[in-house]
């Protein structure tokens, strides 16, 4: 994992994925493709548990790990529930940044996101970081809303953005 972690709230969240990797690598992939949100409740960093939402996990590969892209929704509306932040959320290794994967990722997920009939997905980010910023523009964001996140996702000052699929 060289020091890297798919969740910035909990660094040892990557230890946790090796090695649920490593006990059951069939089930760990069976597990990232949810459309029937199957899986079991999430429990949220603030300690409360939530039924699971639907969704797509996907690594970003050239040859190695470059990072992942998780896409969720509710089915039948666009809207979802108060303790998500946005449909789409990415991370990308220290080491692949400014390579154009997350770019490419988010491009590659949003037709999951059409074929759903979903008019639009939103997505958050820090208004500091100015790299993802990037990501979500290239790809047609545009910002909807500042807001402060909730002390358990960090409390940072924030930008909500949507891109159109319609």
């Amino acid at each position: 994992s060289r020091g890297w972690s798919p969740d910035n709230l909990r660094p040892e969240a990557a230890q946790e994925q090796l090695a649920h990797i490593a006990e059951d690598p069939e089930r760990f992939i069976a597990e990232q493709v949810d459309r029937e949100a199957k899986g079991p409740a999430i429990t949220l960093p603030g300690g409360e548990t939530v039924s699971r939402l639907p969704g797509i996990h996907k690594w970003m590969w050239d040859g190695e790990f470059c990072g992942s892209i998780g896409f969720r929704w509710q089915p039948g509306t666009p809207d979802l529930p108060p303790y998500c932040l946005g449909h789409i959320g990415y991370a990308v290794v220290p080491w692949k940044r400014r390579l154009g994967y997350a770019t490419q990722a988010l491009a590659d997920i949003l037709p999951e996101a059409r074929a759903l009939g979903l008019p639009y997905v939103e997505l958050t980010t820090d208004t500091a970081n100015t790299a993802s910023r990037r990501v979500i523009e290239a790809n047609g964001g545009r910002i909807v809303e500042r807001f402060d996140k909730p002390a358990h996702y960090g409390g940072a000052e924030s930008l909500r953005y949507r891109i159109a699929l319609a």
